[in-house]
């Protein structure tokens, strides 16, 4: 939010430097996240001096050009080379003077140098309006009083506004401080605790008077409940125009865009009061009646943006006697707005319930300065006061009559918040002490009432504008921030508690997998949990009915619960690829989220993700792309971290994969791995193979507590290696030879490698050879050849008769 620093001292006059009112804003809670300058002419018209042109003749080399001699007041007229047709002699006009910087239309800097055209010397620029930035016309050069000295800078003469606008963090729950006047009066709190009392200014309304009573609009809130009160009243004879330059200033320095005086000063209001207010052309209001209701299921309605929007039955709507024209509270009507033709005007100033005017700005896409400060609660309060605020500040920029009265619906008051504030408590909370008087004065900067004191404490009233303050607690931070937190001092000693945790809790053993991880070149993702329905058609085994969804979704793409990790973590893929980073290996802690009839399911996984090279390119080194196998190895690393030891494979069963296995611990799931299938990857436009690794964290936690740490000694006698070249049928596979070796001997064969796979021409159709590696050993003493021969007749044997093998 900007807050622009001239207007707040229009509240409280106070003289102190930017940085040192922003340093205070912050220790109060409303923390300066930017100070920029603004002006309201860019460059300030710095170098911009009144200019007396002398003479004005015909450029000999240019029909278009003029030569002209100008007295800049020095006493030394200088030549100038002209192109705007009205330059005429005896004109007074604005010249940039050498060494000027003037900015284009997108802001861009240019300088003003001395230089030659058409063969003519031009020691300067005569500037049109659109040049200084004084307004739009480009059809000739200012002209300007002729009473005016040469030499006069020209910001002495215009209304050049510089200002300081501070960027403001707002929290959610500072709904009182949504407006110029909200800071101020958080200003003034923090102050006068510094004992520096200054008054606060509030715009005056005591001049508010009916004119006459010639056009009335009659109002009818029909739902009471997302209305809970209404105000309005018309003004007539008023005129559209440009807003007097005062306002465009104010406007502009908080990033708004003038429009016309009308909507200008409702726009002035809302970041003045923080009170949103809508002002409706009163020909276009059908039967001079305004209907507040519920739209009707289907109705169409066409918003300021020209987008026609089908309404839903929850959407409170402002109407006329036939047809709507506005959503309350977020945005208005392309056909009931103020035109330059408008003449007469119902103005509207209201309070909608929060959760109503929130819903249907989701509902719609649509976030609006409105809704910002609908949806976190104004002061129902100052509604009238606001209303009568704008309607006399149209007055003074549009003219015009008022010609109503106020008609303010507001049935049922709201009465304010009544807390019991407990001195325990405070001194409890906050670990200081603190005199009641200064507890008094807090209370009384923040405009929250005390209505009796005893000796436990104090009973005190709320002011509506805050919405946030409803509990003892809330108040004892109001006390505490107003206060000062570097004020609270230090306590003489220091309280710890030692918590008695597993080393298995979830965190720890995250964070151990994570350590691993990340020393094997993996990088950590933070997914959204919100995913899109539309990733459900991707896998047969994803059910629309098994989705959990979101009442009130920010878009269709977030609108349900991600049912796996998988597809977050191939958008962070897509978009890392998209920008040159192909080579990557990401990994994820999050959750899926599961509907079962009316139950719900949150399952923990740890998803990995690896795709491209497995390392840098680098001219020393090969690139080697990631494969199924080098992952394998990646998940059986964590898992034997974690002391997982008889892991069983079976392959995958989940679609999303074009083949796979799965860790198996007896009959529980472990980790699902392998190749994503290509036509998914072509849904997110990933070209490349991307390998993906899915770790039940759920059942890996249950079953981690069971597997105590596993160590064995350094062996203290040499291995013997060797190795078998097989010819085999192209169906069996490496884990076929694995079993039947395990099987054939167990107790002095310790490893068993695939080291080669040969398939080609020299070998006869439908066979293949693998070349496999044997590692024997004996823990009690050196092995002899005629052992290890013995056990590879063996093997010669088994693989013989189980798979059909040859040796080659």
């Amino acid at each position: 939010m900007k807050i622009s620093y001239n207007w707040l001292k229009q509240f409280i006059k106070l003289d102190w430097e930017a940085e040192k009112t922003a340093e205070l804003l912050t220790d109060l809670g409303l923390e300066i996240e930017g100070i920029e300058l603004f002006q309201s002419v860019k460059g300030g018209l710095k170098g911009i001096v009144v200019g007396h042109v002398i003479s004005c003749e015909q450029h000999p080399n240019a029909d278009r050009l003029k030569l002209t001699r100008v007295d800049l007041g020095d006493g030394e007229p200088v030549q100038i080379v002209c192109g705007a047709p009205n330059v005429a002699a005896g004109q007074k006009v604005p010249v940039a003077t050498i060494g000027t910087t003037l900015y284009d239309e997108k802001g861009k800097p240019w300088k003003i140098k001395k230089g030659k055209i058409r063969g003519e010397e031009s020691y300067g620029m005569i500037c049109a309006e659109d040049e200084l930035g004084l307004g739009q016309s480009h059809d000739g050069i200012m002209v300007l009083n002729e009473d005016l000295k040469p030499g006069t800078p020209c910001c002495e003469i215009f209304e050049v506004e510089d200002d300081t606008v501070f960027e403001i963090g707002l929290t959610p729950n500072r709904a009182d401080a949504m407006s110029h006047f909200g800071v101020a009066r958080d200003l003034r709190a923090g102050l006068m605790q510094q004992d520096i009392n200054l008054e606060m200014i509030t715009p005056s309304v005591s001049n508010f008077r009916v004119d006459n009573r010639t056009l009335r609009i009659d109002v009818d809130v029909q739902d009471k409940e997302r209305a809970p009160r209404y105000a309005g009243v018309t003004i007539s004879g008023l005129r559209v125009m440009e807003s007097p330059q005062w306002l465009q200033n104010r406007l502009k320095a908080i990033g708004i865009t003038p429009k016309n005086n009308v909507v200008d000063a409702t726009n002035y209001v809302l970041h003045e009061l923080g009170q949103p207010l809508h002002a409706f052309d009163a020909t276009k209001i059908s039967g001079n009646k305004i209907v507040v209701k519920t739209a009707e299921p289907g109705t169409t309605f066409v918003t300021l943006d020209e987008v026609e929007r089908e309404l839903h039955e929850e959407d409170l709507m402002i109407c006329d006697a036939d047809k709507p024209l506005c959503i309350a509270g977020v945005f208005g009507g392309l056909h009931s707005g103020v035109t330059e033709s408008t003449t007469s005007i119902f103005l509207e100033s209201a309070y909608f319930n929060p959760v109503s005017v929130r819903k249907s700005a989701k509902r719609h896409g649509l976030s609006t300065d409105a809704s910002f400060r609908f949806e976190r609660g104004i002061d129902i309060n100052g509604v009238e006061y606001a209303l009568q605020r704008a309607t006399l500040l149209i007055q003074e920029v549009a003219g015009g009559e008022i010609t109503s009265d106020i008609m303010d619906m507001y049935p049922r008051k709201f009465e304010d918040f009544q807390v019991f504030l407990h001195y325990e408590k405070i001194n409890k909370l906050i670990g200081q002490n603190l005199r009641e008087d200064v507890i008094k004065s807090i209370l009384s900067s923040l405009e929250i009432k005390v209505n009796n004191i005893s000796e436990a404490g104090m009973g005190l009233t709320i002011p509506s504008y805050r919405v946030d303050v409803q509990r003892e607690a809330d108040v004892i931070e109001e006390i505490l921030r107003v206060y000062g937190y570097n004020n609270v001092q230090f306590g003489e000693k220091l309280n710890a508690s030692v918590s008695n945790s597993s080393r298995y809790e979830d965190y720890k053993v995250q964070n151990k997998v994570a350590d691993q991880l990340v020393a094997q070149g993996f990088f950590e993702i933070m997914a959204n949990s919100l995913t899109s329905p539309k990733y459900n058609e991707l896998s047969a085994k994803i059910k629309d009915e098994n989705n959990v969804t979101m009442l009130n979704p920010l878009s269709n793409d977030l609108s349900i619960m991600r049912r796996t990790l998988l597809f977050s973590g191939l958008e962070a893929i897509a978009y890392n690829s998209n920008r040159k980073r192909a080579d990557l290996k990401l990994f994820e802690f999050g959750k899926s989220y599961h509907q079962f009839g009316e139950e719900r399911a949150e399952n923990k996984h740890l998803a990995l993700f690896l795709t491209g090279n497995k390392t840098e390119e680098n001219w020393s080194l090969p690139r080697e792309k990631n494969n199924f196998f080098y992952a394998k190895g990646i998940v059986s690393g964590v898992l034997e971290r974690l002391g997982f030891g008889e892991i069983k494979y079976s392959p995958v069963k989940n679609d999303i994969y074009s083949e796979g296995i799965t860790f198996n611990l007896n009959k529980v799931k472990l980790v699902d791995i392998g190749v994503i299938r290509t036509d998914i990857l072509k849904a997110f436009d990933i070209k490349q193979e991307v390998l993906y690794a899915d770790f039940y964290w759920d059942n890996i936690l249950e079953h981690i507590q069971t597997t105590g740490m596993k160590y064995r000694e350094i062996p203290k006698f040499p291995e013997v290696r060797r190795d078998f070249a097989l010819l085999l049928d192209s169906s069996v596979q490496f884990s076929d030879i694995y079993t039947t070796a395990r099987q054939t001997e167990q107790n002095l064969l310790k490893n068993i490698n695939l080291f080669d796979v040969y398939e080609g021409d020299k070998l006869p159709e439908g066979k293949k050879s693998y070349a496999v590696s044997f590692t024997f050993r004996d823990e009690n003493k050196t092995l002899t050849d005629k052992q290890v021969d013995k056990i590879m007749d063996k093997f010669r044997r088994a693989f013989e008769t189980q798979l059909q093998a040859e040796l080659r």
